[in-house]
């Protein structure tokens, strides 16, 4: 979810959001058998349902990618289209050749 929270189309926000509750609810029921979805929403037996639901297609969501016109253009989050934080840009090369070192003064005294 590289830069979904910053920069991303209102559809990969809630997605994200949704897929993190579930992240951390699975994560509480793995560790401490504590279901907080269930917690929340158990009187509620459709709601804790739908909650689920949306959960999974949020993920879904997150798997296939945004189809909308500010993702396509490269405005929304993804796999550095430039716009996230990650650091790489699109026209960047992966690996780029290092600068070459100055020479030390210990070096420049030995040429002379």
């Amino acid at each position: 979810m590289c830069g979904v929270l910053k920069k991303g189309c209102m559809g990969h926000k809630i997605a994200a959001c949704l897929v993190l509750v579930g992240a951390l609810n699975w994560g509480l029921v793995g560790l401490f058998d504590f279901n907080l979805v269930m917690k929340l929403f158990g009187s509620w037996a459709w709601l804790e349902r739908l909650v689920y639901i949306l959960v999974g297609l949020a993920a879904v969501l997150e798997l296939v990618g945004c189809r909308c016109k500010a993702c396509k253009a490269g405005k929304g989050s993804g796999g550095c289209g430039g716009s996230c934080s990650c650091g790489m840009k699109k026209d960047m090369p992966k690996e780029e050749a290092p600068a070459p070192a100055a020479p030390s003064a210990s070096e420049e005294k030995a040429d002379m």
